[in-house]
């Protein structure tokens, strides 16, 4: 299991969007900004689904995820793999939910995708971009 260290919280915290990348059973790949997350804890990061129809339909048959985030001006970024489950109820559910509702409240969430990290890579131009950190 990867550890999501302070800085990391910190650029997740930061962070406008998140570029999320899924690939169905077949291997077709797609990818999509999505607007809300934030950390659970050191090894899960929290994402709402709005409407991730294609991703949602992804995630049932193959549950691995690539989350991208950085920090708008320094550029400094990380990417985050690993497996996910769907919560549609439940504190991380409710959470979720009052994080959109407290920014657009029109929106009605459908989930909760939790991101159980397995790997954490540098984006952060420069030398150690795609550098396996943790």
């Amino acid at each position: 299991m990867a550890r999501i260290t302070g800085e990391m919280k910190w650029v997740i915290g930061e962070a406008k969007v998140f570029a999320v990348a899924t690939a169905s059973k077949d291997g077709e790949l797609n990818v999509v900004p999505i607007a809300f997350g934030k950390v659970l804890g050191e090894e899960e990061i929290l994402l709402v689904d709005n409407f991730m129809k294609k991703t949602m339909e992804n995630l049932k048959t193959n549950p691995r995820i690539a989350v991208s985030v950085w920090k708008a001006g320094d550029s400094k970024g990380y990417q985050f793999k690993g497996d996910v489950r769907i919560e549609t109820s439940g504190r991380n559910f409710e959470d979720g939910v009052k994080m959109v509702k407290a920014k657009e409240p029109k929106l009605s969430p459908k989930a909760a995708v939790i991101v159980t990290v397995k790997s954490i890579y540098s984006i952060t131009p420069g030398p150690d971009a795609g550098k396996l950190l943790s």
